[in-house]
């Protein structure tokens, strides 16, 4: 990354190791020289999009995910949008001892001053479309006013910020694949065609992948050779 040249990225999506929870062929990672890098290639209105979640220590989540995001927002960046990924499925059956269920984790939707882009996804059936309606909306101090004119509701609204998206095995192995559907709503959403789309962590090549089957440029890193390979092959594929 300190190769590469200053605001010149258009759209990062990655998801970064979680504390000791993979241990990635051994490899370690400086998280502060890389949120730091992010913002020096971001173009100024491009947007990064961090998946992260927390180990658990010694009975007490680490809290790792809101310290990268409180630290993002001191380099520059704007926290635009806290995203939530409702996995709706957990693999730490020992945690059911103590608390409920981990099913989620954060989404954190990272701006250089505004995003320049949103095309926001719309198939969230509305109960209401095609109705007319004459909404509120809450003032300052807790009372109603009605909107000025009535509106007729679209059939389908606006997605909310929680996505419901069940990972999947994947025949391209890798300890912590995301999935696809994943990554390409927020390649779509954040991003227009033949922008450049980032990813610093290659992993299984999900982000690039989707950035290419979305006419996206696209560009990619990563430090293990194994997972490079495991890249080269489904970069093979999408051409047969």
């Amino acid at each position: 990354m300190k190769e590469f040249s200053n605001w010149f990225i258009d759209l990062t999506v990655t998801s970064p190791p979680y504390d000791n929870l993979r241990t990635y062929n051994g490899f370690t990672w400086d998280f502060e020289w890389i949120a730091k890098e992010l913002y020096r290639i971001t173009k100024d209105w491009g947007v990064v999009v961090w998946i992260v979640w927390d180990a658990t220590i010694k009975w007490s989540e680490t809290g790792t995910s809101f310290k990268q995001a409180l630290y993002f927002k001191e380099i520059g960046f704007n926290l635009h949008d806290t995203m939530i990924w409702n996995k709706n499925c957990f693999s730490a059956v020992w945690a059911l001892q103590n608390r409920y269920a981990p099913v989620f984790e954060y989404m954190f939707i990272l701006s250089k001053w505004f995003p320049k882009t949103f095309n926001p996804i719309k198939d969230r059936k509305n109960i209401y479309g095609g109705k007319k309606v004459n909404g509120t909306i809450r003032n300052k101090d807790g009372t109603m006013k009605k909107f000025s004119k009535e509106v007729i509701v679209n059939d389908f609204g606006q997605r909310y910020n929680i996505r419901l998206q069940i990972p999947h095995r994947q025949k391209w192995w890798h300890p912590a694949p995301f999935p696809e559907n994943l990554a390409q709503d927020h390649i779509l959403s954040w991003s227009n065609e033949w922008d450049l789309v980032f990813d610093p962590f290659l992993w299984s090549w999900t982000t690039a992948k989707l950035a290419k089957v979305n006419n996206r440029n696209y560009l990619w890193i990563d430090i293990s050779q194994e997972y490079i390979n495991i890249a080269n092959k489904r970069i093979e594929s999408l051409s047969q």
